[in-house]
């Protein structure tokens, strides 16, 4: 590996050379990719282990995001003392193709025109932000992975990563995820972008840098927060509690605790994510179904894996119920891959993968030692 430095979180830039080919059959000569590491690579090369991020997440999964000062996105699951140890393991997490923290996306330039791609820049999928992914290890010197770990698109990855490089892969944690992303979900991704795409400052894509249809994208992480969340959740937090005010106001300002919530959930996304990254990324997901494929047998895409897989869903998660990961297990089973899956209870939807979660923090850690 590139660097054994075993200090926490050390952020890194790398440009790869060569033709990327992508899903669309349109290709990018040439990828920055920004990521972040976590403790070394051992002599062996068996403890390196692949964080995966979610729509909104990027590479600074435990150290400080030094965009915005703030602590990293995964502080529970990476770091010492934590199932993922960089005293014990190598972590890697990557940002992925079509972000907007350090890896080509659209406000990457074009190096055809010397501009930022925009809406030029290539539909993308998750297999291509995983073929990145494995350029980024290659580069690295890491060929095998103890682990793929992730969370909702993370997991998707972790998920893909099994089928694309089932030779690299010892193991894989899937959490909070699917194998496909259902039509209501597709269908809330649309609403976000439609409202992106509405905003008068949005202008085709095509915004001056420094600004963003912030309305618009302020829109669309409101909406989306919500599915991340719970009923029993919002109603353990917020009920009908009134914001700073004995009455209702008898207008439309934010009256309500949730609703002054989910405006400061917009405006605070708008500082740190662009508009067109949340089109294209959103894009990806939907279009992910792991079968598609193999003739929509899900047991097939996974018959050349040999890994060992976890699958951890929660009992409030709607935006990827219980019933999703439990067909993963299905399928699995039907390839004859080793697999373990929990269902654990938690009241706060599928955002409890991310917040103080002991019972997931066990079984992963259990998880991976017993690969190790």
């Amino acid at each position: 590996m590139h660097g054994t430095d075993q200090r926490f979180g050390l952020d890194r830039s790398v440009r790869l050379a060569g033709h990327f080919a992508l899903d669309s059959g349109s290709s990018l000569d040439g990828i920055d990719v920004g990521y972040e590491t976590y403790g070394a690579l051992d002599a062996g090369q068996t403890n390196a282990v692949l964080v995966c991020h979610a729509l909104t997440g990027n590479q600074h999964v435990a150290g400080v995001d030094p965009r915005t000062g703030k602590p990293g996105w995964w502080p529970r699951m990476v770091g010492p003392g934590r199932p993922l140890d960089p005293e014990r393991h190598c972590i890697v997490c990557v940002n992925v193709l079509g972000g907007c923290s350090g890896t080509t996306g659209p406000t990457s330039v074009d190096p055809a025109t010397g501009t930022p791609y925009a809406m030029a820049f290539p539909v993308i999928t998750i297999r291509d932000m995983v073929r990145v992914q494995a350029a980024l290890l290659d580069f690295l010197g890491i060929d095998q992975l103890l682990a793929v770990v992730g969370g909702s698109m993370g997991g998707m990855q972790a998920l893909d990563w099994a089928v694309a490089y089932p030779a690299r892969v010892r193991a894989v944690v899937a959490i909070a995820t699917a194998a496909r992303h259902s039509a209501q979900n597709i269908a809330f991704h649309e609403v976000g972008r439609q409202a992106i795409m509405a905003d008068p400052d949005w202008r085709g894509g095509t915004y001056p840098s420094g600004t963003q249809p912030a309305a618009g994208l302020a829109v669309a992480r409101m909406a989306a927060h919500i599915t991340y969340l719970s009923q029993a959740g919002l109603a353990e937090k917020f009920g009908r509690n009134l914001q700073d005010r004995d009455r209702v106001s008898f207008g439309f300002d934010a009256d309500f605790q949730v609703e002054s919530y989910l405006r400061h959930q917009g405006l605070t996304f708008v500082e740190r994510f662009d508009a067109n990254s949340y089109l294209y990324i959103t894009r990806a997901m939907d279009y992910f179904d792991l079968a598609a494929a193999h003739n929509g047998t899900l047991a097939a895409a996974f018959a050349a894996s040999r890994a060992r897989f976890a699958l951890i869903s929660f009992t409030s998660d709607w935006l990827y119920p219980t019933a999703e990961a439990r067909r993963v297990v299905r399928a699995l089973n039907a390839a004859g891959a080793a697999v373990s899956f929990v269902e654990l209870d938690s009241p706060y939807g599928h955002d409890a993968f991310l917040l103080d979660a002991p019972e997931m923090n066990r079984v992963v850690d259990g998880f991976v030692r017993a690969i190790a």
